[in-house]
């Protein structure tokens, strides 16, 4: 079963992979935290929680000190219809309700049960965010993410990349959508703003993180930071 707790990882730490019968809420209320499948990961600071279905084997890790929330819901209780991982906005009464309700006891009280069914409203109004960083199944293409993933600021275009692997860069263009679902652009962006999360959480500096993941300049990473977490990556190192 998934449990309903609160539970605390030093940085680097990690849950190895296993699975439940239940689905799962994940919430890091502090640092940042990773989830794990065969499909891919799935990244999430203090302002997102990740869902995970039942059956899904997955695995944890956190980066800088980590207070994890987990909440357990039943294989029948599914309030957003999800069947695979996502990243859900927690708003600032979200965060208050997983925080209160992985703390308490878990026990039958009316006070408790209505915590949960508010909880599960907020959940159900949560947007869902593209945070996904999918795992290609093809050769070409693990070659060539492994090569982004050692240095994300790698700004080689597709085709000069196409050369290192063997391939056209109309090839890899085709498989990136046909494999990943996602154009090359969109899984590099991807790859960046993961790596820039962890640099952050680490606290190197806002434009240090910016030339290590690739940006052009510190503004043009902020930009993008911000349109995809909603803050700036100076308010991020200090949550």
């Amino acid at each position: 079963m998934a449990p309903t707790r609160t539970r605390r990882l030093a940085p680097g730490g990690s849950i190895a992979a296993h699975r439940h019968d239940d689905h799962q809420i994940v919430y890091a209320g502090r640092g940042v935290l990773t989830v794990t499948t065969s499909a891919g990961s799935w990244v999430a600071p203090a302002t997102r929680a990740i869902w995970v279905p039942a059956g899904t084997v997955h695995a944890h890790r956190a980066y800088g000190e980590l207070d994890l929330h987990l909440v357990g819901l039943p294989v029948t209780e599914n309030p957003l219809g999800l069947e695979t991982p996502t990243v859900l906005a927690v708003s600032p009464l979200l965060r208050e309700l997983l925080i209160a309700y992985t703390r308490a006891e878990d026990d039958d009280r009316p006070e408790r049960a209505r915590l949960r069914a508010v909880l599960l409203d907020q959940l159900r109004a949560s947007a869902q965010q593209p945070l996904h960083l999918p795992t290609p199944t093809t050769p070409l293409l693990r070659a060539l993410c492994d090569i982004l993933r050692a240095d994300p600021a790698d700004s080689r275009t597709l085709a000069e990349l196409g050369h290192l692997v063997g391939a056209s860069d109309r090839t890899l263009s085709r498989l990136f959508r046909s494999d990943l679902g996602m154009t090359f652009p969109q899984w590099r962006t991807q790859l960046r703003l993961h790596h820039a999360l962890i640099l952050l959480t680490e606290r190197t500096p806002v434009t240090t993180v910016a030339h290590q993941c690739g940006w052009s300049s510190t503004s043009a990473f902020i930009e993008v930071f911000r349109r995809t977490f909603g803050h700036t990556p100076g308010s991020h190192r200090t949550e």
